[in-house]
This record gives structure tokens, sequence and C-alpha cells, in this order.
């Protein structure tokens, strides 16, 4: 698991190749990842915007940005976690993300910016 570290929101993260959905001859690899965004800080938070960078092996890179995740914006307590599972079509068995969330502090109404950690991932097959 890859975690980062941000003005006491920790984001970790988990990836798992989905070979039922994949499909080499024509050049889709499907993964899930699953988010874990927990709030060590002392302050209630509201995940309001995310922002992506997909990179395949290739070298193609792909933006995707919008509100929220998963449609939703949720609220995260202190000491509490929220977690989600979403997906990535790569042209590629090999690629990576990394990002970041836009967080609103609801004690304070100030935005901050939330590191995602670059993860790799990679089809099982290519680690033969």
């Amino acid at each position: 698991m890859i975690a980062a570290l941000t003005r006491g929101i920790k984001v970790s993260v988990e990836t798992f190749f989905q070979p039922a959905q994949s499909n080499a001859r024509i050049h889709q690899f499907v993964f899930a990842y699953r988010i874990t965004i927990e709030n060590i800080s002392e302050d209630t938070v509201c995940l309001r915007r995310r922002h992506w960078s997909i990179i395949d092996a290739d070298g193609r890179k792909r933006e995707v940005e919008g509100e929220g995740v998963v449609g939703e914006q949720p609220v995260i307590y202190p000491g509490k976690k929220y977690q989600y599972t979403s997906g990535c079509n790569l042209f590629y068995e090999i690629g990576k993300m990394y990002g970041n969330y836009r967080m609103e502090n609801l004690n304070t109404s100030d935005f901050f910016d939330v590191k995602i950690p670059e993860f790799i991932m990679v089809a099982p097959f290519k680690l033969n």
C-alpha cells in the first residue's frame, strides 16, 4: 500500500488488476484502486474536487478533474476515514496515476490541496 500525508490528511492507495474486464488484443487493461482518506487532523474537512494524472507505459498522459469522488463530496471528521473504490483503463499492461484532492476545512472555510501519492498499476503477468 502506498500512502502520503498532507496537513493531517493521509491518503492510502491499493490497486487491483481486473482480468475479466481486460482484453490484451484490443489494448484494454483495467485496474481498480481503493483509496482510504484518513483525517488525523483536529479539523473537519470536505473533499470538494479531484485531479488525476494517468500515464500509460508509452508516456501517453490523461488528466481527469471534477467534483468530489464517485459522485460524493464526503465530509471527514477528525479521527475518521472515508474509503472508496474506482477504476482506470490503460492501453498497456503498466501505467501510473497520481494527483490531488481539493479539500475544504469546514472549521475555517479554507481550501487546501492534499497529495494523492503516485502509484503503479501492473498486470500480474508482466511481473514474471
